[in-house]
């Protein structure tokens, strides 16, 4: 018996009711059971309606390179319409778009990160100037041509880019998710499909390192280089799954939208170069493929891009339109996934603070490079504050020594700092062949040859040796070992020689040839230093050694033979200070550069009875800035004098021409002809307006003044009106062999004018 009918009982013993009464509360008692009753069934009822009203939506993205910008436009629609997305599963680009659509941004902010992202960078896997570190800038600004050399073979890279350009940027955009391991608990469910390249086999990517990821399901073969993901070395998922819509119902969808973006297959007048025939490739099995998922895919959407490749990231604006239009087509379809009880808007994803506390960083012991190494690349320690702009230099630092054939990083919860743990592959090759091809006025023509050379004696350390052939016989060698933020240490050895017209002031000759301003020479300087250097505040470039160098000077004019002007060793003391944040040597359009030397010669073997020690202090500042979008302003300015009154004519700061490489105190002048001017002491200012008329094509004024003679600075005349003048109006293209630039230049102190050609990497 219930405890409610011996309550009833209870009451009646008791005597509450009459029998007439007792009846009627009998009967309101059961009509109220029977209401409470149907109102839960009916409240089930209306709960399954309404999980049969809101299905579970799956959105699955193929691959497709650039075409896969038109996802981005059925985004669009789909927020449009109100649709929620459930589950996302995606491959090659659709992995990276659905990525980050799973991450939290809308429609609109993936168009924004588009629109802002530099294909061109991408692809090349761009490491900006400003990252890289004195010695890297200037193996980057000499060498056109780098490639692996191993057992006296030439090798070829094992793809066009790292991806690292990529890997840091999806890092900053999916910083609100970094801690994430299961992309289960990501804002929304997501899939991506990577191919195991060893064994052809499929890789369903739904844990571990987000960005990871996405970098393996979108590394195209020969484009990108494989990403390794529990011990899987993974490539393109397009090859295997350009289209995972079971992989998205296993996750629990109800209906599919699929996006179908690849290619169809070209005729033989389609196949025009590599990459279409790469993609004709992977399309042979992955077409058959798709016309039975088409048939189990609920909303199919195939934007019309057939004019487009994978490559057309300049048409990616086009591309979106598409998209745009062939979800219109079914908008139908889609809108009728949605009411007004389930009208879906997603809101704008805001996007967490860039500062990282940095607890600690980890990565495994490496065989050839040390720890303070790998740190000083970074330029961060274990307990700094960074930004991700400080990660992304860090991690550019390091993919631009090229010691490296592999480098992942993710970021790990610790409290309420993160643990960085970078995985690094060390490079195996070790030895580089590299070219390059140069012509001035100064030296000629010059064919560079360079053998690189890692871990010749120690760990971290770098063996050059530069081999110019030419019109001038030149070499320059180098061994350096770099320490990160401890001191580092190197040996130089260069030669430089060339004939030329050379200011007389320079030859000690002038005084029994005051009618000469010019004299034809022989130039030969052979120059040794042994140095340290270390970074200073973690921007500047301080260093110094010293120096020993062969000076023979030798003029052919002079008394019918070779007269020897010069022929003397020399031992100095040198230091350096330097900073560099142009972002392009030739053509800056931003940055700052600053530069401060200083030598004191103390002994040479003296064949010209004059030498007394002496020092040389020079400076250089200059800055660039954009002014709007193409046009560009760079200044500079610079001074160099003499410390000691019977100083050495052969070391003054001489100036005249463009585009050498300038060695000892040479520099550019324009209006006046190579090595023309000279003295003791200068000052002198340079105004540049670059314009780039189009991509990589520039026109340019310059005009620069100076003045220059011996102690110019114990009196005024340093102040005074300019005695030196010139001007220039040049053009510049910048090709993979280094700029080319042509460059008329005058001086109204001039009676006639000079025009120059410099082309490729200075050296």
């Amino acid at each position: 018996m219930s405890l409610f009918q011996l309550s009833i009982l209870n009451t009646r013993s008791k005597g509450f009711f009459s029998p007439s009464q007792f009846s009627i509360w009998s009967a309101t008692s059961v009509l109220f059971l029977l209401l409470v009753l149907f109102s839960q069934n009916s409240f089930s009822q209306d709960k399954k309606q309404d999980s049969i009203k809101r299905p579970k939506i799956g959105l699955v993205l193929s691959g497709g390179g650039a075409k896969g910008f038109a996802h981005i436009g059925v985004l669009k629609v789909l927020e449009e319409a109100g649709i929620k997305i459930d589950y996302i599963g995606g491959t090659s680009m659709g992995s990276v778009i659905g990525g980050l659509y799973a991450s939290g941004y809308n429609a609109s902010q993936i168009d924004s990160i588009f629109k802002k992202t530099n294909f061109d960078d991408l692809i090349n896997d761009y490491i900006p100037r400003s990252s890289k570190n004195f010695y890297g800038k200037k193996n980057d600004e000499l060498y056109s041509i780098v490639l692996p050399f191993s057992n006296f073979r030439i090798g070829i890279p094992e793809a066009l880019s790292k991806g690292m350009y990529n890997y840091n940027l999806l890092s900053s955009l999916t910083r609100n998710v970094r801690h994430v391991r299961d992309f289960n608990k990501l804002p929304t469910p997501f899939l991506c499909i990577g191919t195991n390249i060893e064994t052809g086999e499929e890789v369903l990517l739904n844990k571990g390192n987000l960005v990871q990821a996405m970098m393996a399901s979108a590394a195209f073969p020969s484009l990108f280089t494989p990403v390794e993901i529990d011990g899987n070395l993974l490539v393109d998922g397009g090859v295997v799954n350009n289209y995972p819509i079971k992989e998205v119902r296993n996750l629990g969808a109800d209906i599919i939208i699929g996006v179908d973006v690849q290619d169809d297959l070209l005729n033989r007048k389609g196949l025009k170069n590599a990459t279409r025939i790469l993609v004709q490739i992977t399309n042979l099995q992955s077409i058959d493929k798709m016309k039975n998922k088409i048939k189990d895919t609920d909303v199919y959407i195939k934007p019309d891009i057939r004019d487009y490749g994978v490559i057309s990231f300049d048409k990616g604006e086009e591309i979106i339109r598409k998209g745009e239009e062939a979800a219109f087509a079914v908008y139908e379809k889609i809108k009728s996934l949605v009411d007004e009880n389930n009208f879906y808007k997603k809101p704008k994803l805001k996007v967490s603070s860039d500062t990282l506390e940095i607890k600690k960083i980890n990565s495994d012991q490496l065989d050839n490079y040390t720890k303070e190494y790998i740190r000083g690349k970074l330029r961060f320690k274990p307990g700094s504050t960074i930004t991700y702009d400080d990660l992304q230099t860090g991690m550019n630092n390091l993919n631009a020594t090229q010691n490296f054939s592999a480098i992942s990083y993710c970021l790990q919860p610790d409290g309420n700092q993160d643990d960085l743990d970078l995985v690094l592959k060390e490079n195996p090759t070790q030895t580089y062949l590299k070219l390059g091809l140069h012509y001035d006025g100064l030296y000629k023509s010059g064919i560079l040859v360079n053998l690189t050379h890692k871990k010749t004696f120690l760990k971290n350390d770098v063996t050059s040796m530069d081999i110019i052939l030419g019109d001038n016989f030149r070499y320059d060698f180098n061994y350096y070992v770099e320490n990160g933020f401890n001191i580092s240490f190197g040996f130089r050895s260069r030669l430089n020689q060339f004939n030329r017209n050379v200011a007389n002031s320079i030859t000690n000759l002038s005084s029994t040839n005051n009618n000469i301003n010019l004299l034809n020479v022989d130039f030969f300087d052979i120059t040794n230093q042994a140095y340290f250097q270390t970074i200073f505040v973690q921007k500047f470039l301080m260093g110094g050694g010293l120096e020993y160098k062969y000076l023979k000077i030798s003029s052919p004019t002079i008394a019918n033979a070779n007269a020897v002007i010069e022929d003397s060793d020399y031992l100095s003391l040198f230091a350096y200070l330097k900073y560099d944040s142009y972002d392009n040597k030739s053509f800056p359009r931003s940055g700052v550069f600053f530069s401060a030397d200083v030598q004191s010669y103390l002994a040479s073997s003296n064949y010209t009875k004059q030498f007394q020690p002496f020092s040389t202090l020079k400076t250089e500042i200059g800055f660039a800035e954009t002014v709007f979008k193409k046009a560009t302003i760079k200044f500079g300015a610079e001074a160099g004098f003499n410390i000691g009154s019977d100083s050495v004519s052969f070391f003054d700061y001489i100036l005249g021409g463009y585009g050498y490489n300038k060695i000892n105190n040479f520099n550019y002048f324009y209006g006046y002809d190579f090595l023309s001017i000279a003295g003791n002491s200068y000052i002198k200012t340079t105004l540049t307006a670059d314009y780039e008329i189009f991509k990589k094509n520039h026109i340019n004024l310059s005009a620069n003044f100076a003045n220059l003679g011996n102690d110019i600075f114990t009196t005024v005349d340093w102040v005074s009106m300019p005695k030196y003048s010139g001007y220039a109006v040049g053009y510049g293209l910048e090709t993979i062999i280094g700029p080319i630039e042509i460059k008329h230049s005058w001086s109204p102190e001039m009676s006639k004018s000079f025009t120059w050609f410099s082309i490729g990497f200075l050296f």
